[in-house]
């Protein structure tokens, strides 16, 4: 039943995702979204939806039915909406909110509520700075020592949702992580989505697997965002893109069927990505 109704929450978010039609080359741009919308088309493509120069290597490599139609496809109006809500201003204002070492000190919203979570070192940090990019006061804090982050981190989006970092797993994680997290993940209310994030270069590991079974053991709903992508040679990627999205389509109830890859370097797919939080979260109304 838990799986069902997943899927039906699913179903009613891509009935809500707008298809993408002609790219057209004018738009009514804020200073946020316009250096990337002037880029030439393959570079444009290759910043907003990074997979897609992939696609016709997928497709032809996979066989019918491995690689999942385009479920979330917005328009680039929808992604630039999604910037302007994590853009700070003073009528929206981000902010981090406080730390927890149990669910008892988290603070209590009503908003809508996101995590992220996966392996120390596989980039979290350094994604979550991606997405306050525009948010220059929101101090997150990143270290090239794996298992930096020991607290969840709660960090206010506006009146729109709360963004959680939750702690590293694997490599020096705190001693309490497993206590910490699932309690969250098991009695947060507001959760709307968790974000497990993988390293694309390494793939689906065995610590991996226990953040996995733990979102589908208590039927959270939940996407997998493949990080460090222009870390791997192309034919690496494939190799490891297609190991995943075989692994998500037949050994997954609660996952989201579409794979959201981010770049190291260029942050490529975070527009696409924080269009996805907004949507969820129902900030694009």
């Amino acid at each position: 039943m838990a799986a069902a109704r997943l899927r039906h929450r699913m179903g009613r978010l891509l009935e809500r995702a707008p298809a993408l039609g002609p790219w057209p080359r004018t738009y009514s741009t804020s200073p946020v979204f316009a250096d990337v919308l002037r880029l030439p088309q393959k570079q444009l493509t290759k910043i907003v939806y990074p997979l897609r120069e992939l696609e016709q290597y997928l497709l032809v490599d996979s066989g019918a039915g491995l690689i999942e139609r385009r479920l979330f496809d917005p328009s680039f109006e929808d992604i630039e909406r999604a910037e302007s809500i994590f853009a700070a201003t003073a009528w929206n204002r981000i902010e981090y909110l406080s730390s927890a070492v149990r669910l008892d000190h988290a603070p209590s919203l009503r908003q809508p509520e996101v995590c992220f979570i996966g392996r120390s070192n596989v980039g979290k940090s350094s994604l979550i700075k991606a997405l306050f990019s525009l948010a220059p006061d929101v101090e997150v804090r990143i270290s090239k020592k794996p298992g930096h982050t020991k607290k969840m981190n709660f960090f206010r989006v506006g009146k729109h949702f709360t963004l959680v970092d939750m702690p590293g797993y694997g490599y020096r994680s705190p001693e309490d992580f497993v206590d910490m997290v699932e309690a969250y993940l098991k009695e947060r209310n507001n959760l709307k989505r968790t974000f497990l994030l993988v390293d694309s270069a390494v793939g689906i590991t065995k610590l991996d697997n226990i953040a996995i079974e733990m979102c589908e053991e208590f039927a959270l709903p939940y996407v997998m965002i493949l990080t460090k992508i222009d870390k791997s040679s192309k034919g690496h990627l494939l190799k490891q893109v297609l190991q995943i999205q075989k692994f998500v389509n037949t050994q997954t109830q609660g996952c989201f069927p579409q794979l959201f890859p981010i770049s190291a370097v260029t942050y490529s797919g975070v527009h696409l990505l924080k269009c996805f939080i907004a949507d969820i979260t129902g900030s694009l109304k």
